[in-house]
């Protein structure tokens, strides 16, 4: 067996409408053996792995795979239900998986969700890994390797604080991407868009947070404005912490200048050695060092979002109950054992560490960790009450007296601080500490979140909820509209025509295409950009009022869509393109991979669907939202359908395109004005205009806009660069075409013997991925349609070996009934168009079926100049002789 690739798709995908990770195995000798023949690997197994016998399989009920196994299964089922129990061992809900028959009689594939990406890939790993150990009788440590998937994890996952607020961003349908892998996220999209990292939000001010970090400037601050804070003053050395804490008075507290999550601080210290070892901790953190007054109380956290009071908790310092029979060592160890207790921020509760503090605090009580205590006896382990260091929380928000709610809202305010933990010591919250007395501590900026949520005791109250509210208040955007545009040809052409349309509609389009990126027209990132993460860059410009995403198969099949729910899905067509590709076998296969895009639709949304392609009906189908068909036929029966039912439709009727916007024709626009079609000879610009009309009424461009925008769409290097681009030169005409299947072949050369005047030359070439009959139809068409062939190949052979395509070609220019002297074969392209060139006749026209665009405009226009200048040199020359 052998482990061939592990792909994640972390958005809608053709396998579900949720995260999944693929795995690729060859089963090599295997692929036959079903589980019930290989010696007993069903018993090992679920000894191993006791929690599948609760899998249910297709049987439906439980023990269901348990019984697949002994009837007799194979093993790439066997690793996907392995895979989906490692997760759900460490502590993640995942259930969906399958397995299917991938190529070459013993490779398969297994999709199954997951939630941490990092988990799901290591599970993959570890069940393959395992499978082989059974196989080959050999041993392997499976709980170290759990404990190793488990530590992996962590790194991976968001802080619970982010963590919150994604889930309730999602709860409002609020899309989310996180941006590198930290816990830096944006919600929404475009112009909309908000970031956040933890607590801290993009409206957070780089000040406040400064002054926040900065113990001593916030309190005096704080006490310039006439709130109460505890006396203190900043020292270096520790002859100064011991003459402070004598001016201040015992007992005092010792803490970093600039630190956080209660690390390296110390509490109620009233000995001279106490302060010394308090130094040394606080010394490991910073420089610099806060000594203050100690204050009596309890330690309470107040969260104030946007100036308002979303919770308060008491926070108790990490501690351990005596039984009396365990050490303080033993009884840490059975407390961490808790399963609400995790590494970090894993969990609702944070592991108790042992270190310096510890060992201090218990020194000061003249125990150590050996120590024994008695039954009921609390023996505390750190003075500060993060729950970073172990410590609990208790929710106090209902009981918070309304005075310590305004001093908490104003300490927040005066700092500058959208989101604050105010942190108060009083003996109790439910009091005044104006009257009973008492101080704010710390106003912290980007505070944790965990301790409101996940209470120890009390109501967990929703932090988070109020965050995303401060950031998108109801009923305010938090998106632009996506439209994304897929199909086998023309989806390049249509998505620059709805581009041109949004522009006239005063829109700042984010557009992705074969050619780039473009924010407002400007060209930002060259190449092909029709995948997932080139959509990602466009929903995260801050300068977009749409996003028009022209969408690949490639990145559908390779790795799903970057967005949720699209407000508009387009299909343009399904055609003959990518066959044998990436499982994609039949036209069926290729329908159902792009409909993935119609299906990720909003409901209140729209799917533009081609209703001459006859996939149409099928793609409807799985469709969301509502359903705008457009033709060229006027009398089509799903256009007709729509009609009927008060729907949406665009169609063609005398030569004009017209919009049935649910109770009327609208005529929007006359073909022959739209100098993409040349005056109606393009059918295929025709078709392309249809479906940009509809895509551009989904998204609620109203008709005089579209028309205008129409009118105004060339197919010149400027506007469509690589689509159907036509060059005089001199006596003839050179086009340039990314046509590249037969479809696209049979278009452009349909529109060109509407145009021509002599003969038509054709510079053919055909990407080598495409099958052996698929070029021979090309080559079959080409030598119908042209009176003298250009064969080249392209520069990236796709697996072929040289000059193999071009013999396909050949051969099928001969089927085509053109004769040897009517074929060229020059595998160079920019050779090829020469060629063309320098052999054409006056009238003629020249198609080159490009690969690369840029070398070919550079190579027509150097033709151009040398026509010229040759013309004025005979010029010249006649003029010397009069």
């Amino acid at each position: 067996m052998k482990l061939l690739n592990v792909k994640v798709y972390s958005g809608r995908n053709i396998y579900s409408h949720w995260p999944v990770i693929r795995a690729d195995i060859d089963l090599g000798e295997y692929v036959n053996i079903p589980t019930c023949d290989i010696e007993n690997f069903n018993d090992r197994l679920l000894s191993i792995l006791p929690g599948l016998k609760s899998h249910k399989c297709s049987k439906g009920y439980i023990n269901g795979f348990s019984q697949r196994l002994k009837e007799g299964t194979y093993l790439a089922h066997v690793m996907e239900h392995m895979a989906l129990e490692i997760q759900n061992m460490l502590g993640y809900d995942v259930k969906f998986g399958k397995a299917r028959y991938l190529k070459d009689d013993t490779v398969y594939f297994i999709v199954l969700s997951y939630i941490n990406e990092v988990v799901g890939c290591e599970s993959v790993k570890l069940a393959f890994n395992i499978i082989n150990s059974l196989l080959n009788k050999k041993e392997l440590d499976i709980d170290k390797k759990l404990r190793e998937i488990e530590k992996k994890s962590y790194e991976d996952e968001l802080g619970p604080s982010t963590a919150a607020i994604v889930k309730e961003a999602e709860k409002r349908k609020i899309p989310t991407i996180r941006i590198g892998e930290n816990s830096i996220v944006q919600l929404g999209y475009g112009k909309y868009h908000k970031k956040i990292q933890a607590t801290l939000t993009e409206h957070t001010s780089c000040m406040s947070v400064d002054i926040a970090c900065d113990k001593e400037l916030t309190n005096q601050i704080l006490r310039t404005h006439g709130l109460p804070v505890p006396e203190g003053e900043v020292i270096t050395t520790i002859h100064e912490a011991i003459n402070a804490s004598q001016e201040l008075g015992f007992p005092v507290v010792i803490k970093p200048y600039n630190g956080n999550q209660g690390k390296g601080v110390s509490l109620n210290l009233s000995t001279k050695d106490e302060i010394n070892k308090a130094f040394k901790i606080a010394k490991k953190y910073s420089d610099r060092i806060l000594i203050e007054k100690f204050i009596e109380g309890k330690h309470y956290r107040i969260a104030v979002v946007g100036g308002k009071t979303i919770a308060a908790s008491e926070r108790i310092a990490a501690h351990i109950v005596g039984n009396g029979k365990n050490t303080i060592k033993e009884l840490i160890h059975m407390e961490n054992s808790n399963p609400l207790r995790g590494e970090g921020h894993q969990k609702p509760l944070t592991k108790i560490k042992i270190d310096d503090v510890t060992l201090m605090l218990l020194n000061r009580f003249n125990m150590d960790l050996n120590s024994v205590p008695k039954k009921g006896q609390v023996v505390y382990l750190r003075e500060n009450d993060n729950l970073s260091t172990g410590g609990i929380a208790i929710d106090v928000t209902d009981n918070i007296h309304p005075d310590n709610v305004k001093l908490a809202e104003r300490a927040a305010q005066i700092i500058g601080l959208d989101v604050a933990g105010v942190d108060i010591t009083t003996k109790d919250i439910s009091k005044s500490i104006i009257k009973e007395g008492g101080s704010i501590i710390e106003v912290n900026a980007c505070p944790g979140i965990r301790m409101h949520h996940f209470p120890s005791k009390g109501k967990s109250r929703n932090v988070a909820k109020a965050i995303v509210e401060l950031l998108f208040p109801e009923d305010t955007p938090h998106s632009v509209p996506i439209i994304s545009i897929t199909g086998t040809n023309g989806k390049t052409t249509i998505t620059r025509m709805v581009n041109k349309i949004l522009k006239a509609n005063s829109m700042i389009v984010g557009m992705t295409s074969t050619g780039g990126i473009y924010i407002d027209n400007e060209l930002v990132m060259k190449g092909d950009t029709t995948g997932p993460r080139s959509a990602e860059l466009v929903l995260m410009d801050r300068n977009i009022d749409v996003a028009l995403l022209e969408t690949a198969r490639g990145g559908i099949v390779n790795k799903g869509l970057a967005y949720d729910l699209a407000d508009v899905g387009v299909i343009t067509n399904i055609g003959d393109d990518h066959i044998g590709i990436d499982g994609i076998n039949t036209l069926e296969d290729m329908a159902y991979v792009k409909s993935l895009i119609v299906e990720a639709v909003k409901p209140e949304g729209y799917s533009v669907i081609n209703a001459d392609d006859i996939y149409a009906e099928k793609i409807a189908e799985r469709a969301r939202g509502n359903i705008i068909y457009f033709s060229r036929d006027f009398d089509n029966k799903l256009v007709n359908k729509n009609k009927q039912n008060g729907e949406k439709a665009i169609y063609l009727k005398s030569n004009t395109i017209y919009i049935f916007d649910g109770k009327q024709e609208l005529p929007t626009i006359n073909v022959e004005n739209i100098p993409a079609t040349f005056g109606g000879a393009l059918e295929h610009n025709v078709e392309n205009s249809l479906c940009a009309v509809a895509t551009s009424y989904g998204i609620g461009v109203a008709p005089s806009i579209i028309s205008k925008g129409l009118s105004e769409f060339n197919t010149d290097s400027e506007t469509n660069p690589g689509r159907f681009n036509l060059f005089d030169v001199g006596d003839f005409k050179v086009v340039i075409d990314y046509g590249h299947n037969i479809d696209g072949y049979s278009r452009i050369i349909k529109g060109l013997q509407k145009m021509k005047k002599n003969r038509l030359i054709g510079v053919i070439g055909v990407p080598g991925d495409r099958t052996d009959i698929s070029i021979l139809k090309i080559g079959e068409l080409c030598g119908k349609s042209f009176d003298h062939v250009y064969i080249k190949e392209d520069k990236d052979l796709r697996d072929r070996k040289p000059g193999e395509v071009a013999q396909l070609l050949k051969q099928g220019c001969t089927l085509g009934k053109l004769s040897e002297a009517q074929i060229t074969i020059e595998l160079n392209e920019k050779q090829a168009l020469i060629k063309a060139m320098e052999n054409a006749k006056p009238g003629d026209t020249i198609i080159v079926f490009y690969e690369e665009y840029e070398h070919l405009v550079d190579e027509i226009e150097g033709y151009k100049k040398k026509i010229k200048s040759s013309q004025i040199s005979e010029m010249q020359a006649v003029a010397g002789k009069l």
